[in-house]
């Protein structure tokens, strides 16, 4: 089960749980439902006509039928002891404080491993990177974080710019407010087995700015870069067969991949603002980028870089250079921090033809 990873679902578990098997039928219809008529309603098709009724009835016979019928005895074996397997391995992991359970890297399987070397090599990188800096009290900067990130928004509404809806809508729920913490992903794929510290921000104050200032810069760069990006395999292909048809490709021509070791502990602060801030002014619109000016945008992407505090092993620590990865802000600036080196070394190469 463990080899098949998240893809594989063990079959038929629902026989063996405590709740009613209809109840589970119907929580499930329900789920299905909601999906499929929102899938409707976003293709303007009708969910009340007499077909739409009908096939909700028979979504609704089927899914009962395929909870409620009597498993073949095969099948029914084999459920019942995946499901003593999971069972079994839940009890080990309870009882070995020292193992860990966790997804790896780039990949859809499982590590199960000591605890302790994970925790070893989170502890090297940081040193190695040099990119995290540890609180020496005991104060939790999360109230601080919410008082910079609520003064933010409120300068917006000051300058007009958004509404208090808007405003409401950016502002994390306080009742799950928490500081954002960090764990890693084994990339087993590498040898040594390597760690990828993913700092989790979902309930943290600036999380859904954030997310609104990638948003608002990804299509942005996603147009500017488009033609010195490849998006994935197919687009590929077809970069490669115009580059032939262009008559670029000979038969001394050299293909080069290139990694950036560490890339979102590695920008330098300013180096990465002057790039945004570079970035804003060549390809905003009359210095906006709706109605937000640049220097809005920059308020709100240093609040976010300013706050990348975290929590791990019980202390607290701040991350000094570059963005957190987890953060959909990071995403964007550092491809808006890479088109920057891009374009000097196309620039280099193409005064060098």
């Amino acid at each position: 089960m463990l080899s098949n990873a998240r893809k594989y679902i063990p079959p038929c578990q629902s026989r063996f749980c405590h709740q009613p098997i209809k109840e589970i039928a119907n929580t499930e219809y329900e789920t299905v439902l909601s999906s499929v008529q929102q899938c409707l309603k976003r293709n303007e098709m009708s969910i009340t006509d007499q077909r739409a009724k009908q096939s909700f009835a028979d979504l609704e016979r089927i899914m009962h039928d395929l909870y409620c019928k009597r498993l073949p005895r095969k099948l029914y074996r084999r459920a019942r002891r995946e499901y003593k397997q999971v069972k079994r391995l839940q009890k080990i992991l309870h009882r070995r404080s020292d193992m860990m359970i966790c997804r790896i890297d780039k990949g859809e399987g499982f590590y199960i491993g000591d605890k302790s070397i994970m925790q070893h090599k989170t502890l090297e990188y940081m040193n190695k990177t040099e990119a995290y800096q540890e609180l020496t009290s005991d104060y939790c900067p999360l109230t601080d974080i919410l008082h910079a990130t609520t003064s933010v928004l409120d300068y917006l509404i000051k300058k007009k710019v958004i509404t208090t809806a808007q405003r409401d809508k950016l502002l994390p729920n306080l009742e799950k407010l928490e500081l954002p913490y960090l764990y890693p992903l084994p990339k087993i794929h590498k040898l040594g087995i390597p760690i990828r510290p993913i700092v989790s921000a979902l309930y943290a104050p600036v999380n859904l700015i954030s997310k609104f200032l990638y948003k608002l810069l990804s299509p942005i760069y996603l147009q500017v870069a488009h033609e010195t990006t490849v998006i994935n395999s197919i687009d590929w292909v077809r970069k490669l067969e115009k580059y032939t048809a262009d008559g670029y490709l000979k038969s001394t021509t050299n293909f080069i991949t290139a990694d950036v070791e560490n890339l979102y502990t590695m920008i330098p602060r300013e180096g990465g603002l002057h790039a945004l801030l570079r970035f804003l002014e060549k390809y905003s619109n009359h210095s906006k980028i709706g109605p937000f000016s640049i220097d809005m945008i920059m308020k709100m992407a240093r609040l976010i870089l300013d706050t990348n505090y975290f929590a791990y092993i019980n202390k607290y620590y701040k991350q000094t250079r570059g963005g957190a990865m987890g953060s959909a802000f990071t995403q964007v600036y550092a491809n808006i921090y890479m088109l920057q080196w891009e374009q000097k070394l196309i620039e280099s190469q193409a005064s060098k033809n």
